[in-house]
């Protein structure tokens, strides 16, 4: 319902957008891959497309269970109840949700190429879809996780801001950075096999490089500043938490500055890919 819904929403626009049918004929077969992969992960399994958000909630209860609880962990924020034990978990899992999407379809990402060897060899299929499929199937899973995350804060907060409608603003440099290093896992694992596990090592390094699972203020001062304005990925998640936790945006530079590297990603990632996909038949 939500891709039927975006995509129509999509459609709207098409007068208003610069691109050539043959353009609006690629994001048409993206979309159809990008349904077909997300029916393939469940397919005979009686939940269904439910597994994602039972997954997410899963981690909410978890998380929440484990610092609010077990280590008693407490967080102060703003329009949020101080005395409830549920708010750190919110405030958790607000900041793991694009991590989670990012980690996801950069992981998959990485095998994209290999693991189409019929397509590869097709000279009429577009080959710059096949990195975007996980990238944009992962982050259509987090969608679930969001909207429970935004019922339980309503639950929590009784308010449900309306900074949530930049949430969009925030999804550019997510996907930005997520397509631009999938675009560059891909076409490296086709000549060297390896990086799919290099690349589990590296992400388990930045996710704890990232302020996720700490608040940043834990950082030491001479390096606040730097983990905040250089990894995009701890911009990203502070303006989910500025967005859905507390209704007000105090992270706009840094959003900037994590807008300005996703973009710069993209692009040395998606030169890389195109500068090596002619051999991507040969060497598979």
């Amino acid at each position: 319902m939500l891709r039927s819904l975006l995509w129509k929403q999509l459609l709207r626009l098409k007068p208003l957008l610069p691109l050539r049918e043959t353009q609006w004929a690629k994001l048409e077969l993206l979309k159809t891959l990008v349904q077909r992969d997300m029916e393939a992960r469940y397919k005979g399994s009686i939940l269904g497309n439910l597994w994602p958000l039972l997954n997410q909630l899963a981690q909410l209860l978890i998380y929440t269970y484990v610092f609010s609880i077990v280590l008693r962990v407490k967080l102060s924020l703003k329009g949020m109840p101080a005395d409830n034990s549920f708010v750190f978990g919110l405030w958790l899992f607000a900041g793991l949700l694009p991590w989670l999407a990012f980690s996801g379809g950069l992981m998959q990402s990485s095998g994209a190429v290999v693991s189409q060897p019929n397509l590869v060899k097709k000279v009429v299929f577009p080959l710059s879809l096949l990195p975007l499929v996980p990238v944009f199937s992962t982050f259509l899973e987090s969608t679930f996780g969001l909207m429970a995350l935004i019922t339980f804060v309503v639950f929590v907060s009784n308010a449900l801001h309306p900074t949530l409608l930049l949430l969009p603003l925030v999804w550019i440099p997510q996907l930005l950075i997520t397509a631009g290093l999938g675009y560059l896992m891909a076409s490296l694992t086709v000549f060297i096999r390896d990086i799919p596990q290099t690349l589990g090592v590296i992400l388990n390094l930045w996710f704890y490089a990232t302020p996720l699972i700490y608040p940043p203020e834990m950082i030491p001062e001479p390096f606040q500043q730097w983990v905040l304005w250089l990894n995009p990925l701890a911009a990203i998640s502070e303006m989910y938490r500025d967005i859905i936790l507390l209704g007000e945006i105090t992270h706009w530079g840094e959003w900037g500055v994590a807008t300005c590297l996703s973009l710069l990603i993209f692009g040395l990632g998606f030169w890389c890919y195109q500068k090596l996909r002619p051999a991507f038949a040969d060497v598979i």
